[in-house]
């Protein structure tokens, strides 16, 4: 999955698992880009629970995403059952956002709207300050998803992150992740699958390096 939301085939399945309904027929052709409106983001293992093959006529189609950061940004939530201590945080911080929001129906009706246009059921993307955009958040620049991380904007690739432009200093993004889960990420999010990929790791360090040079 893309931070777009959109379904490419990769033989990669990054660090994050997801579910968003069955979306493919009983040949595994997908058919749809949702089934539902609970999208949700859950560990690669749990219980020791495994499907094979993928893909199986009527069950859930399995997705996967880089990690969390890219997770949110396609509007998926964490699992209520495999991330169970994640949900209730979860569920702690939008209760603070939207206080008579209640239950995993509320949250995730309102996040449908938030990342998905009723009127042309496509992407909805929205408009925020660059400078009020948290780490983790991902932004349409020079027509491709990148990632905000302190002071660069990070390309985004199914193996992980790239080169960096600088974040610009002013004017308005249009963002990807919906503005509830900015929120979240602006509160100091820390889960139990990983935010960040680590290819993001080596990437600061070299640019820490370079600037003290």
């Amino acid at each position: 999955m893309t931070p777009l939301g959109e379904l490419v085939a990769e033989p990669g399945r990054g660090l994050v698992y997801g579910n968003r309904g069955c979306l493919h027929d009983a040949e595994g052709t997908i058919r749809r880009r949702w089934a539902g409106r609970r999208w949700i983001a859950c560990r690669l293992a749990f219980r020791g629970w495994h499907r094979s093959p993928l893909l199986q006529p009527g069950r859930f189609t399995e997705l996967f995403f880089l990690d969390e950061a890219t997770a949110f940004a396609a509007g998926h939530r964490p699992c209520a059952l495999c991330r169970r201590e994640d949900y209730r945080a979860f569920v702690s911080m939008w209760l603070e956002l939207h206080p008579r929001q209640r239950g995993a129906d509320a949250m995730d009706a309102h996040l449908h709207d938030e990342r998905i246009d009723a009127a042309t059921r496509e992407r909805r993307l929205h408009r925020v300050p660059y400078g009020e955009l948290p780490s983790g958040a991902f932004v349409v620049h020079e027509g491709a998803p990148r990632l905000v991380h302190g002071d660069g904007l990070y390309a985004w690739s199914t193996d992980g992150y790239g080169t960096a432009t600088p974040r610009p200093r002013g004017g308005r993004a249009d963002v990807i992740t919906p503005p509830s889960l900015l929120a979240v990420l602006a509160a100091g999010w820390d889960g139990a699958v990983p935010l960040l990929h680590p290819t993001l790791s080596g990437l600061t360090r070299s640019a820490a390096g370079v600037a003290s040079s």
